[in-house]
């Protein structure tokens, strides 16, 4: 992996420290708090320094390049630097479900993974604790870590950040959320998420490219967009869509979700309380089809 080559020049620790330096008035992520993280104070995600972990396991659920036949071995972020009504994971992002371990159990964690046969290392809401996963993967390097690295974001996401990152993950697998700043607004508190976004896609895409499998179809580098489709096209599916194609690249691998459901505080929301319906999703689809961004991964309703 390209991380073992930087920690072999000395890249990764400057990258560590570099990715530190960042805590002491953060601006990790696009909130740019500006709370001192290495004294433990809270900003926007709610996260001093330690990492907060909720669970990591082999998961079988992820796209198929991901999981693969082996798993992937998934490591649960709690917090997160978005505030989505609706999230479909709000125990650990919302509800601050977790535990406070060291950096070095950390990358315990990331070795142990390995060891089970994990395909990857998959950090789920990695964003705000990006130097602290970074500091661990150094540890971990010298346990004997050599499998790729999976950035598994809400897609919000600062490339500052992300140019840090160069040459560390692997795979870059974000979300693309909204077309719209208001409807980011107003169901994510991030009116800024578009334009994020956007930023952050071509910056992973340049860094990783296109997604690239090995003869098993397991993801080895590469970028694999996902995209939640919302009911009464909250999202701006298509023009998402359009984005990538044009400004990121046509040959992206997209995974188009199809499993939205009111959850969190969608329940109560008019627009958000039902899930979405077959013609929403083939809408969205066939925009795909037409755009040439059909060599992902589609789901059945």
């Amino acid at each position: 992996m390209s991380y073992y080559e930087l920690n072999k020049k000395g890249i990764l620790k400057e990258r560590i420290d570099l990715l530190n330096s960042l805590l002491e008035n953060c601006s990790i992520c696009p909130r740019k708090c500006g709370v001192n993280r290495r004294k433990d104070e809270k900003g926007h995600c709610r996260s001093g320094y330690k990492p907060v972990v909720s669970s990591h396991n082999l998961h079988f659920g992820e796209e198929p390049p991901i999981s693969g036949l082996k798993g992937s071995g998934t490591i649960f972020l709690t917090n997160c630097s978005l505030n989505c009504c609706f999230c479909q994971n709000y125990p650990i992002s919302q509800s601050a479900n977790g535990n406070e371990i060291s950096v070095n159990e950390l990358s315990a964690m990331m070795v142990e993974l390995q060891e089970k046969g994990a395909h990857n290392i998959n950090f789920v809401s990695p964003t705000h604790f990006i130097p602290q996963i970074v500091t661990a993967l150094g540890l971990a390097v010298e346990k004997g870590l050599t499998i790729p690295l999976v950035y598994n974001s809400g897609g919000y996401d600062s490339v500052d950040t992300l140019k840090l990152l160069e040459g560390i993950f692997d795979i870059y697998m974000p979300d693309a959320k909204y077309a719209d700043s208001s409807n980011s607004k107003r169901y994510s508190n991030a009116e800024d998420y578009p334009e994020v976004n956007r930023k952050a896609l071509i910056e992973m895409h340049r860094q990783a490219g296109d997604l690239k499998l090995d003869n098993n179809g397991i993801a080895l580098k590469g970028l694999l967009i996902r995209h939640l489709v919302l009911p009464g096209n909250i999202a701006g599916s298509i023009e998402v869509l359009k984005f990538i194609a044009e400004k990121v690249s046509p040959g992206t691998y997209m995974s188009i979700m199809a499993q939205y459901h009111p959850a969190y505080k969608s329940t109560g929301i008019e627009k958000l309380s039902r899930r979405i319906n077959v013609e929403e999703y083939k809408e969205v689809i066939d925009a795909a089809k037409q755009l040439g961004l059909d060599n992902g991964w589609i789901q059945e309703l």
